[in-house]
């Protein structure tokens, strides 16, 4: 079943999966004064029934639900189509912001957190997650990227990419050759002035995961000791 990241009504669909009735509330009132339609689910099996019915233009997904985990809940969403996720962690642990990147969550809150913050969030992830219109089409390295489709392809098989990752593989396409540090990127390709570095290498990681033959040995997304990474598209040798 493949999903659209087309934002639907005026401001887009926003699915909030929490356990805690006062959190999801909150959150859900804010949302839906900044315009958003949002649905509500207090566990994962709910969540999943909820997207089947109608399919979110985002997710806010709370890590630590009852019984099926918000980790469950992204890979089982996910293999039914791309989807944004903003996932919400009660602990500021990084391992488990680090777990949430890597089922491909594009963004993590920690609670106690700014319900303005929250809704920030959310319109940054969907305004990068619409097509880009009259943009030209990317390549190199047996690598496509349609930005107005939001595809990509390697030697003509489709790449199954979050939006991040998607993000990230179009800025390194478009700025080959050139070495770039985490925090540049984390302000090119999130939008963001501050954060968690460690976002970023989350995302490097399953992108070349995705991109090169050997993801322990890259050659294509190169690791610039000192500074950051570089795409190079005749896979020379690391620096």
């Amino acid at each position: 079943m493949e999903q659209s990241y087309e934002v639907t009504g005026q401001a887009g669909r926003i699915l909030v999966v929490d356990d805690d009735p006062t959190v999801a509330e909150v959150v859900a009132g804010y949302l839906d004064r900044a315009g958003y339609t949002v649905d509500r689910a207090d566990d994962g099996p709910a969540a999943l029934t909820r997207a089947a019915a109608h399919w979110p233009d985002l997710v806010v997904l709370d890590l630590m639900l009852p019984g099926m985990d918000g980790l469950e809940v992204c890979r089982r969403m996910r293999g039914h189509g791309p989807v944004p996720v903003i996932m919400l962690t009660a602990r500021g642990d990084e391992d488990d912001r680090i777990l949430g990147l890597e089922v491909g969550a594009d963004d993590y809150v920690t609670k106690p957190f700014s319900p303005r913050e929250l809704v920030l969030r959310v319109e940054s992830v969907l305004r990068r997650a619409r097509p880009e219109v009259g943009t030209r089409v990317l390549s190199a390295a047996g690598l496509t990227v349609d930005p107005a489709a939001r595809r990509a392809t390697r030697n003509g098989t489709e790449l199954a990419l979050t939006l991040r990752e998607f993000d990230l593989l179009a800025f390194f396409l478009r700025n080959q050759g050139r070495a770039y540090g985490r925090e540049d990127l984390m302000r090119e390709v999130w939008g963001w002035d501050f954060g968690d570095l460690s976002t970023v290498t989350v995302h490097v990681r399953r992108l070349r995961g995705k991109v090169e033959d050997d993801p322990a040995r890259p050659r294509l997304i190169q690791t610039v000791w000192g500074v950051g990474y570089r795409f190079e598209p005749d896979g020379g040798e690391e620096d």
